[in-house]
């Protein structure tokens, strides 16, 4: 089955003909059913395949890490794939996206998608560091600065301090690190959203897979084949993860019950597991102040003991938004404690 076939199958699908009588135009344009050269339920396999690719890619296709490092085919070249990736986007624009900060995929990126929030990984970049630096203690006060959650004048008055604690004030990889600060620095980066990512490890993680499926030595009919054996294994592998994540309630930890059920029931067993912490610790959280003005409230919270340590929430009545300073939900998609 071409790309052309499935194309075509997928247009027909839109114009409202029924994947029966799709199969039923295939051998008046192929001359008989023995020259279409699939049957039918290799057509609904790949229409099933093609409406999940789609699913996801709505669902969860806000963030994409890039890694192109993994090992090469018997030509001596990277394979990187993204066949079919505009037609299973349906023109949903691209959210954000991670690489290891390579020119090419740098110029590709910014040609090809214009408007993308484009974060370097932090792991290629202490790496980076290490070897354009050679100064154990400037990497592990870099990585700090890099990581940490800071306001942005914050961040500037570090970088300041740790500029002149090593008097690399004229060293012409260190300032171009700062001129792309907006790439990597969490400080201009909060509030961006990026699902939690900071490194394209998670693309390490599938090349560990994709090892026990492909090696090194398999031309490209070969690699296609088993790739498609590891496509199986990941769909089946996601589709026993989404049946778990039905079953049973996890245990609750405060004595909110109602709402932190209801919490349960939105969100699925694992992310639910990440925004407990946040919810058990918003009974510590005190409002120290109230503002008013017009439509809109700002409310002054602290940590109960910690006086010194406050946030600003806003609340916008005629939108019903709540939204902290903080930016935890529009960084990481998950609630704070704060709100």
């Amino acid at each position: 089955m071409t790309e052309a076939d499935i194309m075509q199958m997928m247009n027909m699908l839109k114009s409202g003909i029924s994947t029966s009588q799709i199969f039923g135009l295939l051998p008046s344009q192929a001359d008989g059913y023995e020259f279409v050269g699939y049957g039918p339920r290799d057509m609904y396999n790949e229409i099933a395949r093609q409406r999940i690719s789609q699913l996801d890619y709505q669902l969860f296709g806000d963030v994409i890490a890039f890694d192109a490092t993994y090992k090469k085919n018997k030509y001596s070249c990277p394979l990187v794939i993204f066949s079919g990736l505009m037609f299973a986007i349906k023109g949903k624009t691209l959210t954000s996206i991670i690489t290891d900060g390579a020119m090419a995929i740098r110029n590709a990126v910014r040609d090809v998608f214009p408007e993308v929030r484009h974060r370097l990984c932090a792991w290629h970049l202490i790496r980076n560091t290490t070897s354009n630096v050679r100064n154990p203690s400037f990497t592990s006060k870099f990585q700090k600065i890099m990581l940490g959650d800071y306001e942005i004048s914050v961040f500037k008055h570090k970088w300041v301090q740790l500029i002149e604690e090593f008097g690399f004030e004229d060293k012409p990889w260190v300032n171009n690190m700062y001129e792309e600060k907006h790439m990597w620095a969490t400080a201009d980066i909060r509030g961006k959203f990026f699902a939690g990512f900071r490194t394209t490890s998670r693309c390490e993680g599938l090349h560990s897979v994709m090892a026990r499926y492909m090696g090194s030595q398999y031309d490209l009919t070969s690699f296609v084949e088993h790739f498609q054996r590891c496509v199986a294994h990941l769909r089946f592998k996601e589709f026993n993860a989404d049946y778990e994540s039905t079953r049973g309630v996890p245990v609750m930890q405060t004595c909110i019950e109602l709402l932190e059920r209801f919490a349960a029931e939105v969100y699925t067993h694992e992310i639910f597991l990440l925004f407990q912490p946040f919810f058990s610790r918003a009974g510590s959280m005190r409002v120290l102040n109230i503002e008013n003005n017009n439509d809109c409230s700002k409310y002054i919270v602290c940590k109960h003991g910690r006086p010194d340590f406050l946030w600003t929430v806003e609340f916008r009545q005629e939108e019903m938004i709540f939204m902290c300073f903080y930016l935890r939900m529009e960084s990481f998609g998950i609630l704070c404690e704060h709100l």
